[in-house]
């Protein structure tokens, strides 16, 4: 299954490539050399686990999750050797809005909570501040530096559903992006299952996998 699996990902990667020679805007070549292209696909490599596996452009496991089902309080990033890379923790606030905090590394909890400081703070936006005259409707969440959520970092704008995502930093530069692939190549389909992550020049793409996880969830 694995071998297979690099297959479809050396498969998506020769699309993408021949994708951004066809881009109408121009791009700097040396930002193109320098993105890092990934392909997640929706499944675990364990049997009787759900979760995610993540492929590199030459075909090798990057980062993966084993601990998937249902809506977890805990979702562990994990590099290719099962060393813990993030971990993000479900907040246990009262309301509706879906929140989660990422550490980084493995996380002790305790009686009295984690002993680590949160990297970042990832909210859902909700549809009830849509409708209150939201001025970018498109936003899905955002990213707050640390455990606060007064002034974001990040905003992730698209559809996750649609595998069509983009993670904008607050000058609107886009630092990573989330892209469904439908294609037909010597009998393989690629659904909404198997998908790219495109992460650009400055941005951590075990991040940007972490901001995937938890679309994936809210």
């Amino acid at each position: 299954m694995f071998c297979r699996f690099k297959h479809l990902s050396r498969a998506v990667h020769e699309e993408q490539q021949h994708e951004h020679g066809e881009r109408a805007y121009p791009r700097n070549k040396k930002e193109e050399m320098s993105s890092t292209s990934l392909t997640v696909w929706r499944k675990s490599l364990l049997m009787n686990c759900k979760g995610f596996t993540v492929i590199g452009s030459d075909g090798n496991l990057v980062y993966r999750v084993d601990n998937y089902v249902g809506r977890p309080q805990e979702v562990v990033l994990m590099d290719a050797s099962g060393n813990s890379v993030l971990t993000m923790l479900r907040r246990k606030k009262l309301g509706v809005v879906d929140s989660w905090v990422v550490y980084e590394g493995e996380v002790m909890k305790g009686k009295h909570g984690t002993r680590k400081n949160p990297i970042c703070c990832v909210r859902k936006h909700t549809n009830m501040l849509k409708l209150l005259g939201n001025p970018n409707p498109n936003v899905k969440a955002y990213v707050y530096n640390g455990g606060s959520d007064k002034r974001y970092a990040y905003a992730i704008e698209g559809s996750y559903a649609q595998r069509m995502c983009k993670v904008l930093d607050e000058t609107r530069r886009v630092v990573a992006e989330i892209k469904r692939k439908e294609a037909l190549r010597e009998h393989v389909s690629f659904g909404i299952e198997i998908f790219h992550l495109v992460v650009h020049p400055g941005f951590d793409p075990a991040f940007a996998m972490a901001l995937v996880l938890l679309l994936d969830q809210m």
